[in-house]
């Protein structure tokens, strides 16, 4: 399966929604746009994961690399994914819950709480 990105901006945040499988193959593609936006001077991104069917340790990679880019530039970054029971996107939330890093990022369960100020991510 291939990944498709798809690049949206609502306000100050510039939301990637991805699909298809985050692993060796694509974790680069989506590397390449979190670049991109950061060297636009957009330092808030959302990587919408809720139709990422597959994650391996090169998508969990390629997530906390982005998490250490938008902290190291003063930005943010914020991930949707489904809320509990969701059968899609459920995957990511799985992998990155098993490996202990999923309490590193901030979860909203859609769009328009992803780029809301004031909302709150979901609990680790």
């Amino acid at each position: 399966m291939t990944l498709k990105v798809a690049e949206t901006e609502q306000g100050v945040w510039t939301v990637l929604h991805i699909c298809g499988e985050l692993d060796l193959v694509t974790a680069p593609v989506v590397r390449r746009h979190v670049h991109d936006a950061v060297a636009l001077g957009r330092h808030d991104v959302v990587l919408d994961l809720s139709e990422v069917m597959f994650c391996d340790s090169s998508g969990v990679g390629v997530l906390v690399a982005a998490r250490r880019l938008m902290s190291s530039c003063g930005g943010r970054l914020r991930l949707i994914l489904p809320a509990r029971g969701a059968e899609e996107g459920s995957h990511v939330n799985r992998v990155l819950a098993a490996l202990g890093v999923r309490r590193l990022f901030a979860v909203f369960p859609d769009r328009f709480a992803a780029v809301d100020e004031k909302a709150r991510p979901l609990p680790a």
